[in-house]
């Protein structure tokens, strides 16, 4: 089997000036920072002087690949990581944040923050022994990512709203220019508005900056602008009843607000006040009810519960006004080591950059102008909910698109509070205890658990949404949000737990259902999973993913027994939950399941006992759940941020197993694959692509939920003589194969490789699954897929390098670097440069070293002439016997799993045929006898009421004729009579540029072509 070579690195001599790269670094800090501080100056100088050899030995890898830019990039990386985990730093380095850093080392915040993961992953090791076990959590890079992202959208969205409420001045058109004076009010109103902004920010959104909320906060800015700036500067006007909400004969302002942009009037009220109050103690403005003043802004407007401030909008004042504000921001943020948010007001600002940002669900693009919505509406799609009625976006005289107030297309802060009403309307009006019916069945156990199962709900949500204890920088504000969340968790949790316990009710024939509801570990997964759909909702910065998992004491396994029954037993649950869920799911099966300290592996020793050894020499059982009056005693103990893995239960030992190791490519998620069918949600680039997991819910559907929290060993109570972990690890695997089909199916599509390549990856990928489980640990299934498509292919004589793969695979929607950047290993033997224990590795050194001396045997049998072959040929080689012809058969059925059909499917090699499988929501209406009639299922019937045989053979005798019909587009008709009719490419035509033929790769000289190392 040959070998591949690793990369060799690029000539680092640098040009020119003769220093050291630790003398440039000096000068980067002293120099262009003029930092002084010398103990700061000696942890980043002992962090670069450590990590320099990786930077070093991946310059390649950064950036566009040259040296300069590659340290520009770690000398950002490592003077931020130093600031954010530096708890003594002097005064000028105080001021060091990361504006001022990028500035100096010219990178913007989009390259930065692509750029930063990897570099954590890199020096995690390094960042651990000098700033603790915990730095990961202190520096929250994840959390700072998240946030740039909600305020790139909230810029945006502001930008529309102020354009769209608003005339705005434009030095390129004159036609405008009559709008604001030459004093530039325009510019003035729009920065008031973002700093009014971001003062909220900083002093009523402290800790619960989650993108609801921040919307709110946006909202209740524009109408302070709408109430304050001259009503001549509208682009609206108040009898406008298609976008204006009339009480009487006066507009509601505010309710026309809620209107246009899907914010609750009750919440955006009692912002509006927050917001005001800023005004009055920033400012120093005093107000007076709009009910006791007639200014003309207020003409004809619902004046009730508004505040007006006489001169706030004044040319004289609104100056000085912008200055206190910048002040105010400076003051509150003098310590601030993150971004500075007033950035956002300019465009041309050099560190908004280009770039591609693709975190949380956005791209952009030139300034932040061009986005890419991931996971979440099509931005070409108006919205349509229930609860958000579709309006047709309105032009107005002025240019825009969807003026005044009109429906906006959807965005994803539009999404999310669209989402966000799903909770107000569904679940707020629910009771905050169990209904009657729920009552029923907790006392239909053993014993009455109705106590237990309310005084858990209330711990944990305490324990995942916090109330901030003294001395914590948090305001009642957010002391009221998490009050607010927990109450909608509670109420959703035990919504679905009753609609659970009926359903189980019903398949059991029994009305106890002890085993299941005094499960601690179930009802912990119901409460996570609860609050996880409540932090979704609300899109919060500082509690992301995993954070449910690790202030619960569960694990990614625990959380995916669950999911599935979550959402069957939700009918109501919106399309973007949905979709964040599939999200998750992903994640999960992709990686998070088989990190340290996932229960998997306590269900995997049982299930495959001869794992048992290698998972124990590496450590990755889980550790005990903790306790929980452990979680309460925490609560009571903690100011307000909790950390489960520093705590200790009962018997001493650490309750570790909840962090997650950022060096390799941590994934998490949760799993609910036959909902996936039910409710046609799952999201990805290819529609619908697992709906074929429907056969998993028939095969596990009964007995899943009750073995899933039992004890491993305990014998499945659905029979069959399995234990309840291999009908979990089963159950799991057969997961994870459908996903992998998935991807597989996707690099071949993209690769352009044969079916007998496609059946051979997936072939080998099931083998090691369940003949060398032990590659999967730790490790990413991508990473698995990656290596045995290069393995098939050297088999397989196929001229295919790792190279093109990594190309390829980087169109692939869930490509992240670090899956080939950056694979874990746990080196048992010293390698050539002494090292040994775990490592993190690229992607070819892993084939090389781990992949191959593993996985040989089983490539042996899928070559020409092995095992494999031998007996896939055995019944063919029999009917040959003395020279026989072989007797008809039909196809051999294709080992590679039934996918769901693409929509629309290619169906002919020769025509542009293309033929779409027919819905099931369809189904019932086509095959009713008031309408069968007046359909054809496959293409259009030729005549009326004529048999589907008939249409078949006029459809064939259409493709297959040589009657040519008449056309009446004519798209390259030339003159002279050369070149006429449409002047369609055929596939055949394609092919042969393409070098396919007979639906296999051709080996041809392949194209000059850059593509970039790993």
């Amino acid at each position: 089997m040959a070998e591949l070579k690793t990369i060799p690195t690029p000539n680092r001599d640098r040009d020119g000036g003769g220093t050291t790269i630790e003398a440039r670094f000096e000068h980067f800090c002293k120099n262009d920072l003029a930092l002084d501080d010398d103990d700061f100056l000696e942890q980043a100088t002992k962090l670069f002087g450590q990590s320099k050899s990786l930077l070093l030995a991946n310059v390649s890898a950064i950036g566009t690949g040259t040296l300069d830019e590659a340290e520009r990039y770690w000398f950002a990386f490592v003077l931020y990581s130093v600031r954010r985990l530096s708890e003594n730093v002097g005064p000028k380095e105080k001021g060091l944040n990361l504006c001022r850093i990028l500035r100096a080392a010219r990178l913007n915040i989009i390259d930065f923050y692509k750029e930063l993961h990897q570099f954590l992953i890199k020096v995690g090791s390094m960042l651990s022994n000098l700033f603790g076990e915990d730095w990961e959590k202190r520096l929250e890079a994840k959390e700072s990512h998240t946030n740039f992202v909600h305020l790139t959208l909230l810029r945006k969205k502001y930008e529309r709203a102020f354009r769209d409420l608003f005339s705005m001045v434009d030095a390129n058109d004159s036609k405008q220019l009559n709008v604001a004076n030459v004093s530039g009010h325009g510019s003035d109103y729009y920065r008031f508005g973002w700093l009014l902004f971001l003062a909220l920010r900083v002093h009523v959104f402290r800790l619960c900056k989650d993108l609801v909320s921040c919307t709110h906060g946006l909202v209740s800015v524009l109408a302070i602008l709408l109430i304050h700036i001259p009503a001549r500067y509208r682009n609206f006007k108040l009898n406008d009843s298609d976008r204006i909400v009339m009480k009487g004969d006066k507009a509601d302002l505010l309710a026309s607000l809620c209107n246009m942009y899907d914010t609750s009037e009750d919440v955006l009220r009692q912002t509006l006040e927050k917001a005001n109050n800023l005004i009055t103690d920033i400012l120093k403005k005093s107000h007076r009810l709009a009910s006791d003043c007639t200014p003309e802004n207020l003409e004809n407007i619902v004046t009730d519960g508004l505040i007006y401030f006489d001169d706030l909008m004044d040319e004289s004042s609104l100056p000085s006004s912008v200055t206190l504000l910048e002040k105010d921001y400076d003051s509150a943020t003098r310590d601030n080591d993150g971004l500075d948010e007033r950035i956002f007001i300019n465009d041309n600002d050099s560190l908004l950059g280009s770039g591609s940002l693709t975190g949380s669900a956005l791209s952009i693009s030139g300034s932040g102008t061009k986005r890419k919505i991931d996971a979440m509406s099509s931005p070409t799609k108006t919205i349509s909910s229930p609860l958000s009625p579709y309006r047709s976006p309105v032009r107005h005289s002025n240019g825009y698109a969807g003026g005044g107030m009109s429906k906006m297309a959807a965005t994803p802060v539009s999404t999310a509070m669209t989402t966000a009403k799903w909770l107000c309307s569904v679940i707020a009006p629910l009771p905050s205890k169990p209904s009657a019916e729920l009552e029923r069945f907790l006392q239909s156990c053993d014993r009455d658990v109705s106590a237990d199962v309310t005084r858990r709900a209330q711990v944990i949500l305490e324990a995942i949404f916090p109330s901030s204890g003294p001395g914590q920088n948090a305001t009642l504000m957010d002391n009221i949000w998490a009050e607010q969340r927990r109450i909608e968790a509670m109420k959703l949790y035990f919504r679905v737990l009753q609609a659970l316990c009926m359903a189980e009710s019903q398949i059991l024939h029994v009305n106890n259902l002890t085993s299941l509801l005094t499960s601690e570990r179930f009802h912990r997964c119901m409460l996570a999973c609860s609050a996880e759909l409540v932090l979704a909702t609300h899109k919060t910065v500082t509690m992301l993913f995993p954070t449910v998992l690790e202030r619960t004491g569960i694990t990614a396994f625990d959380l995916s027994k669950v999911i599935e029954s979550f959402i069957r037993h939700e009918e109501t649950l919106p399309r973007e939950l949905r979709r964040h869920l599939n999200s998750l799911e992903e994640r999960l099966l992709e990686s998070m399941v088989w990190e340290k300290g996932s229960s998997m592996y306590n269900s995997l020793i049982v299930a495959k006992p001869t794992l048992s050894a290698e998972i124990t020499r590496l450590g990755l059982l889980a550790e005990p759940m903790p306790s929980l009056d452990a979680i309460a005693m925490h609560i009571n103990m903690s100011s307000g941020v909790l950390a489960l893995t520093q705590k200790h239960d009962k018997t001493g030992k650490e309750l570790s197993g909840q962090i997650v190791d950022i060096r390799s490519p941590k994934r998490v998620c949760t799993e609910y694959r036959s909902v996936l069918v039910e409710r046609n949600s799952f999201t990805s680039p290819v529609k619908d692509r697992l709906l074929a997991l429907n056969n998993l819910k028939s095969k596990f559907q009964a007995p899943v939920l009750h073995s899933a929290f039992a004890s491993p060993t305990r014998p499945n109570p659905g029979g069959g003589g399995e234990t309840c972990a291999e009908t979990a690890v089963s159950v799991f695997f057969s997961k994870i194969v459908k996903l992998a089909a998935v991807r597989i199916n996707g690099m071949v599509e993209r690769l352009q490789l044969s079916q007998q390549i496609r059946e051979s990856v997936y072939c080998l990928f099931q083998k090691i699954l369940g003949q060398r489980t032990t590659l999967f640990f730790s490790r990413h299934i991508d990473q698995i897929i990656l290596c045995c498509f290069y393995g098939v292919a050297k088999i397989s004589q196929l001229n295919l390098t790792f190279k093109e793969i990594i190309f390829n695979y980087k169109k692939q929607p869930q490509c992240k670097p670090q899956v080939f950047r950056s694979v874990y290993v746990d080196w048992k033997a010293p390698r050539r440069t002494g090292k040994t224990g775990p490592d993190h590795v690229d992607i070819i050194t892993f084939y090389n070293e781990i992949f191959i001396p593993a996985v040989k045997p089983l490539l042996v049998e899928l070559a020409p002439g092995g095992s494999e072959q031998g007996s896939s040929h055995a019944s063919e080689a029999k009917n040959n016997i003395d020279g026989a012809f072989p007797a008809p058969a039909s196809p051999k059925p294709s080992s590679f799993p039934s996918l769901p059909d693409m929509s629309p499917k290619k169906v002919s090699a020769a025509h542009n045929v293309y033929v779409s499988p027919l819905r099931s929501s369809k189904m019932d209406a086509l095959i009713s006898h008031s309408s069968k009639s007046y359909y054809a299922c496959v293409g259009e019937s030729t005549h009326a009421y004529q048999s589907p045989s008939k249409d078949l053979t006029a459809i064939n005798d259409r493709l297959n004729g040589t009657r040519k019909l008449r056309v009446a587009l004519k798209f390259n008709e030339e003159e002279g009579g050369l070149v006429r009719g449409t002047g369609l490419v055929t596939d055949s035509v394609v092919a042969d540029s393409l070098g396919i033929q007979n639906g296999k790769r051709v080996s041809t000289p392949v194209k000059s072509e850059q593509q970039p190392e790993l």
